[in-house]
């Protein structure tokens, strides 16, 4: 990761804030590659006079709906029947779950995608079910661009005012992410649970 990092570094250097779009269109579709340390370094960056925070954050939004477009395009290319059939394949999964899944997605998409670009963990993701809802292009993209915004300034910011302390953003985002993670964990293990239980009670049934 540090090789990664020194490559991001460099090449905000060397083209400057363009640099910073591409690396953050990188990072929204390998999640590996996470923006609370791409973001805050290029705020470090543009502390150093390569570039204007402003120009920053506008490349980094940009480069956020590059990244957010192709993880869409990859939703509607997969499209919903086939993660239907996948899901009917699946242990303690069924088909049922992802149209539950996609009717409440279609009730809630504007908030998931607006709301979802500020959640580490699920940024990058929720591109996937807009595009297998097909949401229209035009929302995807505007509520896409709201809150890319917001979490590329806050970051961008940040890094800038702290500097040489910039790792501080990864420290308590870091944090953040991993009680969005043991949320994910729990609600995966209650599913589970739930699905098990359902199907114990229904053989119990057919025995009788």
């Amino acid at each position: 990761m540090e090789s990664v990092l020194d490559w991001v570094v460099s090449l905000m250097r060397v083209i400057g804030a363009p640099g910073v779009g591409v690396a953050t269109a990188l990072e929204t579709v390998f999640p590996p590659v996470p923006s609370e340390v791409v973001l805050p370094l290029a705020g470090v960056t543009a502390s150093k006079g390569y570039y204007t925070v402003v120009a920053a954050v506008v490349w980094a939004t940009i480069g956020s709906l590059v990244g957010a477009l192709l993880l869409y395009w990859a939703g509607v290319a997969w499209g919903v029947q086939r993660i239907i059939a996948l899901a009917d394949r699946l242990p303690l999964v069924q088909g049922s779950d992802v149209t539950r899944a996609m009717d409440w997605f279609r009730g809630h998409g504007r908030s998931a995608v607006l709301f979802g670009r500020l959640v580490p963990g699920v940024r990058s993701l929720v591109s996937i079910p807009a595009g297998v809802d097909r949401m229209p292009l035009w929302e995807f993209l505007l509520f896409t661009l709201l809150g890319s915004a917001v979490w590329n300034t806050g970051l961008i910011v940040s890094g800038y005012l702290l500097g040489s302390q910039w790792h501080l953003v990864e420290q308590y985002v870091g944090d953040a992410s991993r009680v969005v993670y043991v949320l994910l964990a729990i609600a995966v293990v209650v599913f589970a649970a739930r699905r098990i239980r359902h199907r114990v009670r229904s053989t119990a049934s057919s025995r009788d």
